[in-house]
């Protein structure tokens, strides 16, 4: 059966592996891919960007793939940066054995921890240092304790002993009380590891999974017990031997941490560690999943007919409101231009009712003059005697006047009524924007519902390589090329590289480069213990001099000295202050006099692909398909990168020259000092 959640061992063997790669790393921002599925991008010093990923009720680990991120994160993903962007990750634990995990974060407003459940539908709740929860993926009432903003975390109830804390006789009690209930199904609750483990506790302890617990005898619980212990040795020695179980056609079924006797005969693939198990694990039956499923098609249609029928709705809402709030200011304006013939209208009515004469005699005597073409009496259409208002057409617009106000308390009433029209046609845009917004996505998830459905596993899976962010080597955070003799040559790009690169990545048997001028770059050969020869040092003089202030200055060569690691201090014999990035030199220098200032850029293909490098002219030539010399000179920015780029498209054959001109002239600018010089030569 393919494996769909955590267990309890799962939790326990990740955290062994993520304890050593997420310390005190700092949280530079967080993602929220679907409901339930959050990314921390996570800044360890002198390392590549961690992306550690977690799905409520489902996983935690780090992961190698690129996720789609929406565009517009959800409140809870934008509330979780609002409180941890920024903070430091000091420790990650399990509660017990459960499948519970507790990340806490040092920010500004003290200690926070982030809560994971990975049980059920699972949720992801933050807690402040006063223990009571400030955001949660999901609020819930409970029966045993509440999800509530402002309320007291509490863990949920323990789903059984903490199999490191249980001892023989427990286990003996638990097996004598279960009665006549299958010792599997005991022992899964009892120690709370679900059935997967419980069952291979029993195939190690060679007992039928179907026998009744209370009926097991003395050696038999002591066989139980020693099966326990063989499957928590490898948490205890953090031993893990991860792989992924295959089925048949190859299917994943499930990834664990160390050798099941369960999986002995299957097909197996080894990791070097369960985060990068669960990581591919995940990433391809999540992929296939989606591309098999068909269910959310229909649920999204009906969900689009749904919002489309709210959102005729709420566009004739807008409409009729736009136009009434338009008509009763007419009438308001028409009332104000009308103002006389309209009070004396008024004032006729207004006297018939003082002098109580019969309202039937009024009207008579206001249509007769109507018919005269005396005004006010031209506007005036019927008499509404319930209400006591009068029915008037003025400037094709038809409307009543209330004798129980003025005329201008008329009016007002009329603006009045076309400000509350305008209030709720604002109302309605703003829900048919939203609605808009809504469809816009469901529309988007149906039309990737529908792709995933008509796309083969196959071709999802080729999609999914795609998005493999292959893990980066430490040099490549730092200037760098191997000399023509396979030399690897590392340049300091900035002070704090300089210092990060001599003090961490430098060993006593290489080779350490600076040129004689301020501004320049630490450039270290590393050796391997290898004999550098005469090409190599020339090479590694020549990037040091080039990378330097000399070039930016337009000088054309340089001074440069090379010396070992053991030259090197942070303090002069004098005593004298060392900035950060320099280092004071003991000992003899071993001079370069006059080295040339210049660099190669060159095209290499690697499977098929063809990339930019650069470094020292011989070492790029030595490689490239196409190269260009540049040395100090005036032209510089975009104008070189893209002149640069041209004379290596016109090195090419046109298949690979149309290839290399849809890339970016950004991916030049590494490779040339200060994006500054001109082109000597090609080839």
């Amino acid at each position: 059966m393919l494996k769909k959640e955590f267990t309890s061992f799962d939790v326990a063997s990740v955290l062994i592996e993520l304890k050593q790669e997420i310390l005190d790393s700092r949280v530079n921002n967080i993602y929220q891919t679907d409901a339930k599925t959050f990314t921390f991008k996570l800044h360890k010093t002198d390392k590549s960007p961690i992306l550690l990923v977690f799905e409520a009720g489902r996983r935690i680990h780090l992961t190698n793939y690129s996720l789609d991120n929406p565009s517009n994160p959800p409140a809870f993903c934008m509330a979780l940066r609002k409180y941890l962007r920024g903070a430091w990750l000091v420790n990650i634990e399990q509660y017990e054995f459960e499948r519970l995990v507790s990340l806490s974060f040092k920010t500004q407003q003290g200690v926070m921890k982030l809560v994971i459940e990975l049980f059920g539908e699972g949720n992801v709740i933050l807690v402040n240092e006063k223990g009571e929860i400030l955001q949660a993926m999901v609020y819930k009432r409970m029966r045993d304790r509440n999800i509530l903003r402002g309320a007291v975390f509490e863990l949920p109830p323990s789903s059984g002993k903490n199999p490191f804390k249980v001892n023989i006789h427990e286990i003996a009690e638990a097996l004598r009380k279960s009665g006549d209930v299958e010792v599997v199904r005991t022992l899964a609750r009892f120690l709370g590891i679900g059935g997967v483990y419980a069952e291979e506790l029993l195939l190690r302890a060679r007992i039928d999974k179907r026998k009744a617990g209370n009926l097991l005898v003395e050696d038999e619980v002591k066989a139980v017990f020693e099966a326990l212990q063989s499957l928590l040795s490898p948490l205890l020695l953090r031993k893990l031997e991860a792989c992924i179980v295959i089925g048949d056609e190859d299917a994943f079924l499930d990834a664990v941490p160390f050798k099941l006797k369960r999986y002995e005969d299957a097909k197996v693939q080894l990791f070097p560690s369960f985060q990068a198990a669960l990581d591919e694990f995940y990433a391809k039956t999540t992929t296939i999943e989606k591309a098999r499923a068909q269910i959310q098609t229909a649920d999204l249609k009906r969900e689009e007919e749904k919002i489309k029928r709210i959102i005729a709705e709420q566009q004739q809402i807008v409409t009729e409101a736009e136009k009434n709030a338009e008509i009763e200011k007419k009438i308001g304006d028409a009332i104000y231009a009308h103002s006389k013939e309209l009070q004396i209208l008024l004032d006729l009515f207004s006297k018939a009712k003082f002098e109580n004469k019969n309202w039937n005699t009024a009207i008579t005597k206001i249509l007769t003059e109507k018919h005269a073409g005396k005004v006010p009496s031209i506007f005036f259409d019927s008499f509404d005697v319930r209400n006591l208002a009068i029915n008037v057409v003025v400037d094709d617009l038809k409307f009543s006047l209330s004798l129980r106000k003025t005329l201008f308390e008329n009016a007002a009433e009329f603006y009045e009524r076309g400000k509350k029209a305008k209030q709720k046609g604002a109302g309605a845009l703003a829900a048919l924007a939203q609605s808009k917004t809504r469809l816009t996505e469901i529309q988007a998830g149906l039309s990737e519902a529908e792709r995933l459905k008509n796309l083969k596993p196959a071709e999802a899976l080729e999609a999914l390589s795609k998005r493999r962010v292959e893990s980066k080597e430490w040099y490549e955070k730092f200037r760098w090329f191997r000399s023509s003799e396979g030399f690897l040559v590392v340049a300091g790009k900035d002070v704090v590289s300089n210092e990060v690169l001599v003090k961490k990545y430098t060993a006593p048997h290489d080779v350490v480069f600076h040129a004689e001028i301020v501004g320049s770059p630490f450039v270290v050969v590393k050796t391997e213990g290898k004999d550098l020869g005469e090409q190599t040092l020339k090479e590694a003089g020549e990037y040091a001099a080039s990378f330097s202030r000399a070039w930016r200055e337009g000088m054309g060569s340089a001074d440069v000295y090379w010396v070992k690691p053991d030259q090197l201090r942070k303090s002069s014999v004098s005593g004298e202050f060392v900035p950060h990035g320099a280092f004071a030199v003991i000992g003899k220098r071993n001079w370069m006099r006059s080295t040339p200032l210049r660099v190669a850029v060159g095209i290499i293909e690697n499977n098929g692909k063809l990339d930019f490098f650069g470094g020292a002219v011989d070492a790029v030539k030595a490689k490239a398909k196409a190269f260009l010399v540049l040395v100090p000179g005036d032209q510089t920015g975009k104008d070189l990168l893209s002149k640069v780029l041209r004379e290596l498209m016109c090195k090419l054959p046109k298949d690979q020259s149309d290839k290399l001109g849809k890339v970016s002239i950004e991916d030049i600018r590494e490779f040339i000092p200060y994006t500054k010089g001109r082109v000597l030569q090609s080839s």
